[in-house]
């Protein structure tokens, strides 16, 4: 089997020069075996490594009465604080609905509200 090359032939003035070159003699025994065992049958790819997420509240520590929401969690426990932390929220989106049904605004602008509200307590601590 011949396989067939490209001989460079003619070069003036490096790379930047056109290639002015002929057709050569084809690679047969020797040759031809040191190409091909020089060229990778595979190429192995890794994974990019990622570094794994961090649960935790980026709130942490920040806010007027992040110090006592952080105290008292550590006090009752993360578990009993979460329940009463989702109570409060419950209860606190209750009101706003409550609000928003006597003034007449729409859903819209409940949601609003609500996403007010939580930004609003995010910045005051209370969700540290």
């Amino acid at each position: 089997m011949a396989a067939t090359s490209i001989t460079a032939t003619g070069f003036k003035g490096g790379l930047a020069s056109s290639f002015h070159g002929s057709w050569g003699t084809s690679l047969v025994g020797e040759d031809y075996t040191a190409v091909i065992k020089s060229v990778p049958r595979s190429v192995r790819v890794d994974k990019p490594i990622r570094s794994q997420p961090v649960m935790r509240n980026v709130n942490e520590g920040k806010g007027l009465f992040a110090p006592i929401v952080v105290f008292t969690r550590n006090i009752i426990g993360k578990k009993r604080f979460n329940q009463l932390r989702g109570k409060a929220i419950a209860l606190h989106s209750q009101v706003i609905t409550e609000f928003c049904k006597s003034i007449g605004a729409d859903a819209k602008q409940r949601q609003g509200l609500i996403r007010l509200a939580k930004k609003n307590g995010e910045r005051l601590g209370f969700l540290a």
